[in-house]
């Protein structure tokens, strides 16, 4: 039996049964497994994938998550960990896995990406436009002479009662709601931590998460009023850990990058900032300082 042509294979919804399968994915395209990442992301998200034509796996997927509005019609849509097997790659299947995805799924939705070189061509021959940039940063934060906090910020972990706040400030800051997101942090992360106007009345000013991928933390979503606050944050959650961290920084945040790299942070790579159907990401910037991860936006 002559088998189907690539294009020809259905594609179906991801779940979590299928969480072994995409870490899987990722090992064959030479990136990190990521197994705790796919699992956040499949379960707050909308995973998309061929199974391959030899049985073996997938040759396939994406994430999407969704973000305000309703599941059918939201305000907004992140694609992420758009991935083929090496063995089916340049045979115009990623293509037709994001077309579909775009054109089908999301027809009509604003939708962003984070975009490495490599598939920047594509998503641009797809619609999207960059509108923004992000550095990944990694290595081992040196705290020798870096005060615990900077400014009038009082820095402490999150508790219970700290949610609905955090919640408020994100959607705000973010430009759109995303509870199914956030109200998954402090099962997801190791460190979830809050930031306070010490001199006021206790008013949230920022927040942070340090989550686990392989040998790292993962600093994200960062959320804070200003860099000293932003400072702040990244200081408590260096402390928390004895893992190289990982973060990736709005390149506008000029003053919070130059201060990682003197604290012994190296740039890995710069991914662009895509959007289509808007013209860049809601919410205000200039206190949106690292996502929760980029295949979320």
């Amino acid at each position: 039996m002559t088998p189907p042509h690539l294009n020809d294979l259905p594609i179906r919804a991801l779940t979590m049964d299928d969480l072994r399968l995409c870490a899987d994915l990722s090992e064959d395209r030479g990136w990190l497994r990521e197994e705790h990442k796919w699992g956040l992301l499949l379960a707050a998200g909308s995973g998309y994938g061929v199974d391959a034509p030899d049985g073996k796996g997938l040759a396939a997927a994406c994430v999407v998550s969704r973000y305000g509005g309703t599941h059918a019609e939201p305000e907004l849509a992140a694609i992420g960990m758009v991935l083929v097997a090496d063995r089916y790659a340049r045979q115009g299947l990623g293509r037709r896995l994001m077309t579909y995805v775009c054109d089908d799924v999301l027809k009509g939705i604003p939708l962003t990406l984070h975009a490495t070189p490599y598939g920047r061509p594509l998503y641009e021959e797809l619609g999207f436009e960059t509108t923004g940039r992000a550095e990944m940063l990694r290595g081992d934060f040196q705290a020798a002479d870096t005060p615990g906090t900077y400014g009038t910020t009082r820095v402490r972990p999150a508790r219970a009662e700290d949610l609905p706040r955090i919640l408020r400030l994100d959607a705000e800051v973010f430009g759109s709601d995303r509870t199914h997101m956030i109200t998954r942090l402090p099962a997801f992360a190791d460190q979830l931590i809050v930031a306070e106007d010490r001199g006021g009345d206790g008013t949230l000013t920022g927040y942070a998460a340090a989550w686990p991928n392989m040998d790292t933390h993962v600093i994200g979503p960062l959320i804070a009023q200003d860099t000293a606050t932003a400072q702040s944050l990244v200081t408590a959650l260096a402390q928390g850990t004895d893992r190289p961290l990982r973060t990736d920084v709005d390149v506008r945040h000029e003053e919070l990058l130059a201060w990682l790299k003197d604290r012994g942070l190296d740039s890995v790579a710069f991914n662009a900032v895509m959007t289509r159907d808007i013209p860049g990401l809601p919410g205000d910037w200039t206190r949106r300082w690292a996502p929760l991860t980029v295949a979320a936006g």
